[in-house]
């Protein structure tokens, strides 16, 4: 079975544990800002998964690791979104996504209702980290993500409340916040062998 065929047969069973939903001190509303990003997994035999570090400078999650997204645009969909975003922000062909599905939303505390749309990708491509937005971009063994045992649980206090989030370390990398909590979703989502 290929990697596509795995990963939608991975999809579609039922979560092994609940999934974590994101902040739920607050209702939605009409604030809620819609986006999505782009789980990319490169096909190969020891699939990985494409993450970005953003530029220092940046107003908000400055020198995060993220997954390639942001906001929609007027009349996009999710997966259009995920992948105009990750084609400005590493030069992500769209064309060379193969779109596989999507997991349920997670909602953070600045009020973004985040998609997360899977996709399979070549190995090796050629991708380049947008100038002003992305420092870098690397790539991580989906095995080693989707493993819980490197998925800690921690807390922080946060507009004085403590709040709970997930991290991960790869290769001197750390992996928090919403990203860690999508790739938990993940984790949780697919009963991958």
């Amino acid at each position: 079975m290929n990697l596509s065929d795995r990963l939608r047969k991975a999809l579609g069973a039922p979560p092994s544990q609940p999934l974590l939903e994101g902040d739920l001190l607050g209702r939605r509303s009409r604030a809620d800002i819609p986006a999505a990003v782009l789980i990319a997994v490169t096909d190969r035999p020891d699939p990985g998964v494409i993450l970005t570090v953003r530029r220092e400078h940046l107003r908000t999650h400055a020198g995060q690791i993220a997954f390639p997204g942001g906001r929609l645009d007027e009349g996009e969909d999710a997966l259009a979104a995920a992948l105009r975003e990750a084609h400005e922000e590493i030069l992500l062909d769209p064309v060379a996504v193969e779109p596989i599905g999507q997991i349920e939303e997670y909602r953070t505390v600045t009020g973004f209702v985040v998609a997360p749309v899977i996709g399979v990708v070549p190995p090796d491509l050629p991708l380049e980290p947008h100038e002003h937005e992305v420092a870098d971009w690397f790539e991580a063994p989906l095995s080693f993500l989707l493993d819980r045992e490197n998925q800690h649980e921690r807390t922080a206090l946060f507009q004085g409340r403590t709040r709970h989030y997930y991290e991960i370390i790869w290769n001197e990398r750390r992996i928090w916040g919403v990203t860690a909590a999508i790739i938990v979703n993940l984790a949780r989502r697919l009963q991958w062998r």
